[in-house]
């Protein structure tokens, strides 16, 4: 989990190690006891060049219009595996440089699993490549999968039957709207829903003013999940089973 600095011999050869003296120990091996080494100076720990993310990479300890700018950030993005090496430390790190801290949010994500819950790893050759998906189903398909999956507290197990899954609605989604354009439906900006006075189409309304209601409340509170369940209710079974079937 960190890098191992280097240290150079005379001829330019490196020597990796832990510490100085197992380093002079490999160099002494190779020329001699009077050899003399140099450190790598542009070697920094990896969990401590991540701490200082948020700020050294707009700029810092200049105070440039970029950091200015854009220090402190909104929402931290991250899987709960690397709360304590990463997301921990940039806020101590933070804190102790900058004085405030680096995100007022951190939205940790679940960890996305093979079908049988495994990590997925290539000498385990359980690996979902997600180009490969898209390709078979789609980008639409894969995103919302995932976020169809992303409940909070548990991980996701990836199939590609629940992509195949979604890849049926982006359709049943696509062929909604070529019935639409095929009835002549446009967008209308001097539309006004109070006036509407078929039963059908009141209902309809109704139903997309509490899916968009839900929608957002959702979104706020990062429960992408629950905002996906809405679109898919509304879209399948509201707008296609019912609404469509009525027109």
């Amino acid at each position: 989990g960190h890098q191992i600095p280097a240290w150079y011999g005379p001829d330019g050869s490196i020597f990796v190690a832990e510490t100085e003296e197992e380093a002079l120990a490999e160099a002494k091996a190779r020329f001699g006891d009077k050899v003399v080494i140099r450190r790598d100076p542009d070697v920094l720990d990896t969990w401590f060049s991540s701490a200082l993310w948020p700020f050294s990479t707009l700029g810092w300890p200049d105070q440039t219009p970029e950091l200015k700018k854009y220090y402190p950030g909104d929402v931290l993005i991250t899987g709960f595996d690397i709360i304590t090496f990463w997301v921990s430390r940039m806020m101590m790190m933070s804190l102790h440089f900058m004085k405030e801290v680096p995100f007022h949010t951190v939205y940790v994500h679940a960890l996305i699993r093979d079908s049988k819950g495994q990590k997925m790893s290539k000498s385990k050759g359980n690996v979902i490549d997600p180009l490969e998906l898209v390709d078979k189903y789609g980008a639409d398909a894969l995103r919302f999968t995932l976020a169809a999956m992303a409940g909070q507290g548990r991980d996701i197990r990836l199939s590609e039957d629940r992509v195949e899954g979604y890849r049926n609605f982006a359709n049943k989604l696509w062929n909604a709207a070529r019935y639409c354009e095929m009835n002549g439906c446009t967008p209308d900006p001097a539309f006004d829903p109070a006036k509407v006075e078929a039963i059908p189409n009141k209902w309809v309304i109704s139903m997309a003013a509490q899916t968009r209601k839900a929608i957002d409340e959702a979104l706020a509170a990062y429960k992408f999940n629950e905002a996906t369940a809405a679109l898919y209710q509304f879209v399948w079974n509201t707008f296609c089973d019912w609404y469509l079937e009525f027109t």
